[in-house]
């Protein structure tokens, strides 16, 4: 599903990653944590295709085949749109739109047509248990169902993996519970994979496999006993 390697990225001449390799198997939540600085959502950001990774003998980063690091800006936009879902700490919902336009947007940029795009946004919210939201702005909803908004986003094209940057850092500590085991709910219903930067010690037990970073690199794999 994703295997990266000789991943290198600096930053006005500083080294964020040094050399890190990966390997995620479909079907996979995996855990990466480690202390601020340590290069986490740096990494999240280029095996997400958000950015690219310095450019050094023996550097790839593939999904489902393709090595993304080689793909020019339209194309990659375009991969991006139809595999990839993001979820961030802050949603991102834009706040003039309904619960129901913010989910459709990636559908809409896919080139769908608006019965498409909503039936499949209204499947979601159903799924979410939003569908009595769905025409609630952002400012209308609790922290907790902006969330499940930005999650139904994350789905709406059915993506083969979900990035998630911190996705319950803004939660308390119910709502964050409830996201963390949406998650797997996800996995069984749609088998997405996911890939969760995190400081929450749950969550990052609940993975199937925890990445712990330091400095940069990658230095040690656990398979947590989870507790769902």
């Amino acid at each position: 599903m994703i295997t990266a390697n000789n991943v290198h990225k600096s930053y006005d001449g500083l080294e964020v990653l040094k050399g890190v390799d990966i390997h995620i198997e479909k079907g996979e939540i995996v855990s990466i944590v480690g202390a601020s600085g340590a290069g986490k959502t740096t990494l999240l950001q280029i095996l997400g295709t958000l950015d690219n990774p310095d450019k050094n003998q023996g550097t790839s980063v593939m999904i489902n085949g393709t090595d993304v690091s080689r793909l020019n800006d339209r194309n990659l936009a375009k991969f991006r749109n139809d595999h990839i879902g993001f979820i961030f700490q802050f949603h991102q919902l834009l706040p003039e739109f309904t619960s129901l336009e913010n989910i459709c947007i990636p559908a809409y940029i896919a080139g769908k047509g608006r019965t498409e795009a909503e039936a499949r946004a209204l499947e979601l919210l159903s799924f979410l248990n939003l569908q009595h939201r769905k025409d609630h702005k952002p400012a209308e909803l609790s922290g907790g169902e902006q969330q499940r908004v930005a999650v139904a986003r994350a789905l709406m094209n059915n993506p083969d993996i979900v990035f998630a940057d911190e996705p319950s850092g803004n939660l308390d500590s119910e709502s964050a519970d409830n996201l963390h085991r949406l998650f797997f709910e996800l996995r069984e219903k749609f088998g997405q994979t996911f890939v969760i930067v995190t400081h929450n010690k749950e969550l990052a037990e609940m993975a199937d496999r925890k990445l712990v970073m330091v400095d940069g690199t990658i230095v040690r794999e656990e398979k947590p006993v989870k507790n769902l």
